[in-house]
């Protein structure tokens, strides 16, 4: 046992005389590629350098191109809306020449029927021109009342229609692409409410009971 402890610090010694254990390879080349001064940090930190600048001058480049983008969306949409209208006035124009003409032969005409149906020729372009633009008429007389699209003004009496039922338009409404731009303003029918006819027996019931309890007056 004593021999055993001798000849293990008998390797200790020599160990503590030789010094360390030398690195291995890996560990030797690693240490030697690692810097050792400011010399070595120079080249990384001019990457990081030249790295920066790129980023900064891309930030530039989308900074202007934003810029730029905001001033050309409302120039955009301004030429945009010019342009409905220009397009919307150039077929309204067709409808305007003809008013004109049917007012200058107004007062040639032979009688007010002419002039009814010029009137009426204009009407109908109209109409056209706006249905090619999406707008379309609100149907109103003779259909069910319908508070989305209908305005009642008043209410009117007429036992031989459909209770709830537009008697009349008193002015037209109409839809852009299936949005209402105005609603039609009409007269509704309220049909006549008939009471039971118990009630009525019970009323004349009552009424020649109180004939009955009357006295007469001599």
């Amino acid at each position: 046992m004593k021999h055993h402890k001798r000849h293990l610090e008998g390797e200790k010694t020599e160990q503590t005389q030789q010094g360390p254990a030398p690195l291995s390879q890996a560990s030797q080349d690693k240490a030697a590629e690692a810097p050792h001064g400011p010399e070595d940090l120079k080249p990384q930190l001019q990457d990081l350098q030249k790295e920066r600048d790129d980023l900064f001058a891309r930030l530039q480049r989308l900074s202007a191109d934003y810029s730029n983008y905001q001033k050309r969306v409302p120039k955009q949409i301004n030429d945009s809306v010019v342009y409905e209208k220009e397009k919307l006035i150039r077929t309204l124009l067709p409808v305007l020449d003809n008013f004109e003409l049917t007012i200058q032969k107004a007062g040639a005409a032979e009688n007010a029927e002419m002039v009814l149906a010029g009137i009426r020729i204009v009407w109908e372009q109209m109409l056209g021109i706006l249905k090619s633009h999406g707008v379309e008429p609100v149907k109103a007389t003779d259909e069910k009342f319908d508070p989305t699209r209908h305005e009642a003004l008043m209410q009117r009496c007429d036992p031989e229609k459909e209770d709830n039922l537009i008697l009349e338009e008193c002015q037209r409404g109409y839809v852009l692409a299936g949005k209402l731009l105005r609603p039609s303003k009409v007269i509704v029918n309220r049909a006549p409410t008939l009471k039971p006819a118990q009630d009525s027996e019970g009323d004349q019931t009552e009424k020649a009971h109180q004939e009955e309890e009357t006295p007469d007056v001599e």
